[in-house]
């Protein structure tokens, strides 16, 4: 699956509101730890597709990154 924008972007208003229930450093800490998990889910969602070529031989696959 491609990265989806939205998705992201709909993570990223739940943080904020999650922080904004807060105040000061524990607003901070939320919004933080928050925002990492929004990216490291964006970021982890996406699939990658190589060919490699060897003096073996060729292939192809498709994975999750992980």
């Amino acid at each position: 699956m491609p990265l989806i924008l939205p998705n992201l972007e709909t993570d990223i208003k739940k943080a904020f509101k999650a922080a904004s229930n807060a105040n000061g450093p524990a607003a901070e800490a939320i919004l933080a730890k928050q925002l990492a998990i929004a990216i490291d889910k964006y970021i982890k969602s996406g699939i990658v597709t190589t060919a490699v070529t060897t003096t073996g031989g060729s292939g192809a696959g498709v994975g999750a990154i992980t």
